[in-house]
C-alpha cells in the first residue's frame, strides 16, 4: 500500500471516515462525528430512522449499544500503540428512557488514565479498565448508560 494512503487510513480523520462506511455503523445509522487528532476523545451520533427503530418506534437497543461498542478500544489502541494488546472484554447497558430523534455519545481518554494503564501493565500484567458512557438525546437527557470493560496488556 502506498505510504500516503496508509498514513491517511491510520489518521483520526481516515479512521472516522472508514467507521462511517463500516457495515455495522452504516447499517444502524451511526455516524462518528469527531475523533481528536491525538485519539483522546471521540463523539458519535445516531438519528432515528425506519431501519433502526424497535417495535414501538424508538431507538432499537442493539443500535444504541453499537454506537459505543468499538470506540474506547479504538481510542486506546491508537493511543497506546503496537506494544499493547487491547480487546473489548465486556459491557453492560442500562436503558433509562426511550430514545427518540438524534442521540449522541462522547468519549474521553485522559492523559492520567493512559498513564494509569501504562503503569499497571508495565510488567506485562493485564488490566481491565472500565468506562461509563452516557447516550443522551437532543435535550441532553440520559437515554442509556453503558459500562465498558476492556482488556489491556503490554506485549511480552
Amino acid at each position: 500500500m502506498m505510504p500516503k494512503l496508509r498514513n491517511w487510513i491510520a489518521s483520526p480523520n481516515g479512521v472516522r471516515k472508514i467507521m462511517n462506511v463500516y457495515g455495522p455503523y452504516a447499517g444502524a445509522g451511526v455516524k462518528v462525528t469527531h475523533i481528536a487528532d491525538d485519539y483522546s476523545s471521540a463523539s458519535v451520533e445516531m438519528n432515528l430512522r425506519w431501519y433502526n427503530t424497535n417495535y414501538v418506534g424508538t431507538h432499537f437497543g442493539g443500535s444504541l449499544y453499537s454506537m459505543v461498542d468499538p470506540i474506547y478500544m479504538l481510542l486506546l489502541m491508537n493511543s497506546l500503540g503496537n506494544d499493547y494488546i487491547v480487546w473489548d472484554k465486556s459491557a453492560c447497558i442500562d436503558f433509562i428512557r426511550p430514545g427518540k430523534g438524534r442521540v449522541t455519545a462522547h468519549f474521553e481518554l485522559t492523559k492520567e488514565r493512559l498513564e494509569e494503564i501504562r503503569t499497571a501493565t508495565a510488567g506485562g500484567e493485564k488490566m481491565l479498565p472500565q468506562w461509563d458512557v452516557n447516550i443522551v438525546d437532543e435535550k441532553g437527557e440520559l437515554v442509556a448508560q453503558v459500562n465498558k470493560v476492556l482488556y489491556v496488556r503490554k506485549k511480552r
